[in-house]
């Protein structure tokens, strides 16, 4: 009889469809306030959505309305500008 392994859980990238291991994505939050925010502790109360740590990840979620139509959300210029400004930080794509 095999033994069962602790549940790990996964996410699906909004962008290029990957699944990976939750620990292993970036969470985006829409919160109450109407702003998406990047969330680090993966913990934060609104709706979430998943990003690969790539920018290619990134600039394809944010270039599209793929963010907005997982968030339900229409983002604002200055919070667009933000979450790109957080991408420029990530490495390119493997």
């Amino acid at each position: 009889m095999a033994l069962k392994g602790r549940h790990i859980p996964e996410r699906t990238c909004i962008a290029c469809r990957q699944s990976r291991e939750k620990k292993h994505l970036i969470r985006l939050v829409h919160t109450k306030d109407g702003v998406v925010e990047v969330d680090l502790s993966a913990q934060k109360p609104g709706r979430g959505a998943y990003l690969c740590p790539k920018r290619d990840c990134w600039e394809l979620g944010l270039r599209g309305s793929r963010l907005e139509y997982a968030l339900r959300v229409k983002l604002t210029r200055d919070n667009r500008q933000a979450l790109m400004s957080y991408a420029g930080e990530l490495p390119r794509g493997d």
